[in-house]
C-alpha cells in the first residue's frame, strides 16, 4: 500500500482514571487491524511513569544519559525521547497509518471522545465530541451538542471515529 493510499485519520479519547479508556482503544484496535487497517496508538504518560526498558538493562543505562535512544530489533523499534513531541511530530514518526488513536493529551486539537463510567465529569465537556459510556451514566446529564456511544459498542465507536476523525496528512 502506497503512503498516500492510507486514511491517516486520528482521534483521542479521554477519561478519568479506570474508565475504560485502555479497554476500548485496545478493542477499536484490534477491530480495525482485523479488517486489514494499519493502526498506531499514543498513550499519554502525564506522571512520567513509563519506563524504558527494565533498570540495570542497556536501554535503561542508555537513556539515563539524556540522550533520545532507540532500540532496534528484528520486528520492532523502540524509540525513547528525552522531550516531548508534538502531534506532527509522533504522525511523522508513524509515517503511514490508517488511524492513529491517542489516549489522553486533552490539549491536543483532535475530535475527541471521552470515556465515563458510575459518573460523569463535567471538566471533560469543553474538550469533548463524543461520549463513550455504560448504562451507569444518565444519559439526560450529557449537553445536546455531544454526541453519545455505547461503551460496549466497539463498532458504534469506530463508526463515530470513521466519520468525526481528523485527516493529520
Amino acid at each position: 500500500m502506497k503512503k498516500n493510499e492510507f486514511k491517516n485519520l486520528a482521534v483521542a479519547f479521554s477519561g478519568p482514571s479506570n474508565s475504560g479508556k485502555t479497554t476500548l482503544i485496545v478493542k477499536v484496535a484490534n477491530i480495525l487491524q482485523d479488517s486489514g487497517l494499519k493502526v498506531c496508538i499514543v498513550k499519554h504518560d502525564p506522571k512520567d511513569k513509563a519506563r524504558f526498558d527494565r533498570p540495570g538493562k542497556d536501554s535503561d543505562k542508555f537513556s539515563q544519559t539524556g540522550a533520545d535512544v532507540a532500540v532496534v530489533s528484528p520486528n520492532r523499534t523502540t524509540m525513547f525521547k528525552q522531550n516531548s513531541s508534538t502531534i506532527d511530530e509522533i504522525v511523522e514518526m508513524f509515517d503511514s497509518f490508517d488511524y492513529l488513536l491517542v489516549e489522553g493529551l486533552k490539549t491536543l486539537p483532535l475530535p475527541r471522545i471521552s470515556i465515563f463510567r458510575n459518573s460523569l465529569d463535567e471538566t471533560y465537556f469543553k474538550v469533548t465530541n463524543a461520549i463513550a459510556c455504560d448504562e451507569t451514566i444518565n444519559k439526560s446529564e450529557i449537553p445536546s451538542s455531544i454526541d453519545i456511544l455505547d461503551l460496549n459498542n466497539p463498532e458504534s465507536v469506530i463508526q463515530w471515529v470513521e466519520n468525526n476523525a481528523k485527516r493529520v496528512k
